[in-house]
């Protein structure tokens, strides 16, 4: 079977769709640009299709390399046959591949190794074998200078016995079915833990039980972590004695001496090998299964963020508030770059508000700022009130950001790079402002992990992770589309086909050469060749260039079939693009040809009704409640203004403007059954909260959504 057929009977799609992506994708097409651009080819497949498509086939690479370093070992070993090597290359699940080669794999020296090194292998044959009535005689043959008694010959042969049942595939498949199927999963807390202050945050656990079929995955992620700090054990039970009757049902077939003994290897191999084992499988199994899920909640939450509204084009002061050390301040031209930094002191201990106050409207009045952004993290409240009580002779709106990751991005290699001769305060600062302005063009310098839009996510697959989010950030560059004249190389090297040496190359030419007057300009950017520009084209804008196509999602490749378009009306381009009434009118079918059919035509004049078209929306103004500075503020029954600032698969954590964010649990986000809390509710969304419980002992807040 090929990869192709593999992956058609995985996603349900026809092997021809599937094949024609994976063509697109062995030529170097990236996802973004196969999902927009080549819609013909693929049948009209979305983004996540392809992705999946290219997700399975970097699986089952995988393998096929394993299936090939197998084959090897087993060559060497001189084991290979015709029917184990068609076995092994007909069989594409990993667990199965590893359960073929167990028996020839290479451990440790085993108690089967050291029986068969006495020369009871052939005594454990004839126990096998179930047809001797003299066992016991059997055995004093084996007696010898190494083997003492039949005693110890029986040991041992029921050790070769335990090893082959450990290594039997109907075995190995019917306790694992059982594992999965109905496992319990027990906690225990270590003893002399439990009073530990750190394990309270996994009081829950110090002793449960539940099915580990039915387990959620934010649950297992939580006791495999706590077990990981040393604070619980786990275990998992099944009905042994339903497993070993069915053991012995399979393997005894005759009531005589042998009878005893095979029962005895069964009872060895399924405590000493079988159940250790698959337990451990059957762990990293729904382990497996929780990392997928906690990632694709931390991918959608990402998502959220990365898309969140920008302010764009205006000038910030932004302000990045503390105590003791004062609030960084930087003043932002339109395009984020650093016109000013300093820092003000309202807080205690100075109090110096008056001299803050003055100072922000100089700074205002100087740089001629459009809006205030304010970090929500330390000090956050008590800024964002000392600023709205400013005067500043002109309405200038006050917004909240999101700080998560800014202290992340201001010690890191990327900060250092943009300002070498500033502190990280500064750095910090500047982040803040940037992302009130286009919050993905700043985010995409962060390592994902560190903005906190998830849980656990420095528990799971950390290889799967990244892949995940860095095919996020991908998608979500280039949807929006980048403005090739402004965008950083961190920024551009998410473009489609670029990467961080071409995005590096873009910036060295805007920088000796000036800002990009139309696309073709990018074929002079060094190493940027017909392939790159091709995937690349389309997702970079050019704003007032020679081109009014330069700055929409069109590819220059389609830029002839928009010509003939506009020549058919009777108009030029220029008054072509914005027209809806006119571009309504089109008979998109006389336009189709070999390489332009009706889904391109239509994304053409879908994205020429509204060239350039920020898919975002805008940010808005948002106040906590004034009256609200710590949880012991908090009432149950009060409602309170807030912010999503994180969304799990069980419900979504609110910032009420204080430093513990609340849980709003998934039955209490609606009157009517949720299943899935992203559908209720988005990162940044602004919401309404009743307050159920506070627990101030352990810091947690109860909330419900108000609709």
């Amino acid at each position: 079977m090929t990869i192709s057929q593999l992956i058609s009977e995985k996603v349900q799609l026809p092997q021809n769709q599937v094949d024609s992506v994976l063509s697109l994708l062995n030529d170097g097409a990236t996802v973004p640009f196969i999902s927009r651009y080549r819609k013909e080819v693929t049948g009209n497949l979305d983004e996540v299709a392809v992705y999946e498509i290219q997700k399975l086939q970097k699986q089952f690479d995988e393998l096929q390399k394993r299936q090939q370093t197998i084959l090897k070992a087993l060559e060497e070993q001189g084991v290979l046959t015709d029917e184990l090597k068609t076995k092994i290359l007909q069989t594409y699940d990993a667990t199965a591949l590893e359960d073929l080669y167990l028996p020839y794999k290479k451990k440790r020296k085993t108690k089967a190794d050291v029986a068969r090194q006495k020369g009871l292998e052939p005594l454990a044959k004839i126990i096998m074998a179930q047809r001797t009535n003299d066992l016991y005689y059997q055995a004093e043959n084996f007696v010898s200078n190494e083997v003492e008694s039949p005693e110890e010959a029986l040991e041992g042969a029921r050790h070769i016995i335990a090893e082959w049942i450990n290594e039997n595939l109907w075995v190995r498949n019917v306790v694992r079915r059982v594992y999965k199927r109905s496992a319990l999963i027990k906690t225990k807390v270590v003893k002399d833990k439990d009073a530990d202050e750190k394990a309270q945050t996994y009081r829950d656990y110090f002793d449960w039980e539940e099915p580990l079929a039915r387990t959620p995955s934010h649950r297992l992620l939580a006791m495999l972590r706590a077990e990981k700090e040393g604070f619980i054990r786990i275990k998992l039970e099944v009905d042994t004695d339903f497993l070993l009757d069915k053991l012995e049902n399979r393997f005894i077939k005759n009531h005589n001496e042998t009878a005893e003994q095979i029962a005895l290897a069964i009872n060895d191999a399924y405590k000493r090998l079988l159940a250790p084992s698959i337990a451990t499988e059957t762990i990293n199994f729904y382990k497996e299964k929780a990392d997928m899920t906690a990632i694709a909640v931390f991918s959608k939450n990402l998502r959220q963020l990365l898309l969140a509204p920008p302010l764009g084009e205006k000038r910030i002061l932004a302000i990045d508030p503390g105590f003791r050390t004062g609030c960084k301040v930087v003043c932002l031209d339109e395009q984020g770059n650093l016109l000013h930094h300093g820092a003000i002191f309202p807080h205690p201990p100075q109090n110096k508000s008056v001299e803050a106050a003055a100072q922000l409207k100089f700074w205002i009045d100087k740089y001629d700022i459009e809006a205030i952004g304010i970090g929500d993290g330390t000090a956050y409240r008590e800024t964002m009130q000392f600023v709205r009580q400013i005067d500043f002779g002109r309405e200038l709106p006050v917004f909240t950001v999101n700080e998560a990751g800014a202290s992340i991005y201001s010690a890191s290699e990327v900060a250092r790079e943009e300002f070498p001769d500033k502190d990280v305060t500064v750095r910090g600062a500047v982040s803040i402002g940037r992302r009130l302005q286009d919050p993905l063009a700043e985010l995409v310098k962060i390592d994902p992990k560190s903005i906190g839009v998830g849980q656990y996510q420095h528990d799971v697959n950390q290889t799967l992770l990244k892949q995940e989010l860095d095919n996020v950030v991908e998608s979500a560059v280039n949807l929006v589309g980048v403005n090739v004249n402004t965008a950083s190389r961190y920024l551009l090297r998410y473009v489609s086909g670029v990467g961080d040496k071409l995005a590096k190359n873009i910036v060295d030419y805007r920088s000796e050469h000036g800002a990009f007057q139309n696309r073709n300009e990018l074929k002079k950017v060094k190493a940027l060749g017909p392939k790159a520009f091709e995937q690349s084209a389309g997702f970079l804008r050019i704003k007032n260039g020679d081109n009014p196509l330069d700055d929409s999602a069109v590819h220059p490749e389609s830029y002839p079939v928009v010509k003939q378009i506009a020549k058919s009306l009777g108009v030029s381009v220029k008054d072509l693009i914005g027209n809806k009434q006119l571009l309504q009118s089109v008979e998109l079918q006389q336009f189709v040809s070999d390489t332009t059919g009706l889904p391109t035509l239509r994304d053409i004049v879908k994205e020429l009704e509204k060239p350039g078209l920020d898919i975002r929306q805008k940010a808005r103004v948002f106040s906590f409640r004034s009256d609200l500075k710590s949880i012991d503020d908090v009432k149950e029954g009060a409602v309170y203004p807030g912010i999503v600032n994180n969304i799990t698969n069980f419900g979504c954590f609110v910032n009420i403007g204080i430093k513990e964010s609340g849980l709003v649990h998934i039955s209490n986000m609606s009157d009517s059954f949720v299943s899935n809390p992203a559908d209720v509710v988005q990162l940044n969304q602004q919401v309404q909260v009743k307050v159920i419980s506070v627990d101030i002992e352990r810091k947690r807040i109860g909330l419900a959504l108000i609709s």
